[in-house]
């Protein structure tokens, strides 16, 4: 069986914090405000592969939110789904995501956060497809004021052989 699965993440621009996207250091002058890293790539597609095996969302599931997860790195959260995902029987099949940021220029760095998300979810790089977009300097995200992720999954059961 193949299921499917969409996440949708943003958090503001906050001085002070190193800004983290598929858990890689960007250098920026700004992060993103949130209770861990705030890394909102890895944050949508924990939400899109919870949501493909239908077990909630990053906060129910993984208490973000909570004083646990405070400061946690985001690929912590994402080794945990993807032991929740493996161990329910499923492995992920591919991933594709928009990160929709004004600034700072981002495709410089694709490749990294593609084999860095790769490496924890054991898929090959080319499994996830990773684009970026401005929002055409239109509302907050296009103000550059914060960072938004869409992300969908597709994922299989493993097989029995």
């Amino acid at each position: 069986m193949t299921r499917v699965g969409i996440g949708y993440d943003i958090h503001p621009f906050v001085l002070g914090r190193p800004l983290v996207l598929g858990g890689i250091n960007i250098p920026f002058e700004k992060g993103l405000d949130g209770d861990s890293d705030a890394d909102v790539l890895t944050h949508a597609i924990i939400d899109a592969i919870l949501g493909a095996m239908g077990h909630g969302d990053i906060g129910r599931v993984l208490g973000v939110g909570t004083p646990d997860v405070m400061g946690i790195s985001s690929i912590v959260l994402l080794e945990r789904t993807y032991h929740r995902l493996s161990s329910n029987g499923y492995k992920v099949i591919n991933i594709d995501s928009t990160i929709i940021a004004q600034v700072p220029k981002l495709t410089p760095h694709i490749l990294k956060m593609r084999d860095k998300l790769a490496g924890v979810l054991q898929v090959t790089p080319d499994a996830i497809n990773i684009k970026s977009t401005t929002h055409k300097h239109l509302g907050y995200l296009g103000s550059g004021e914060a960072i938004a992720v869409h992300a969908i999954v597709q994922i299989s059961q493993l097989s029995d052989e």
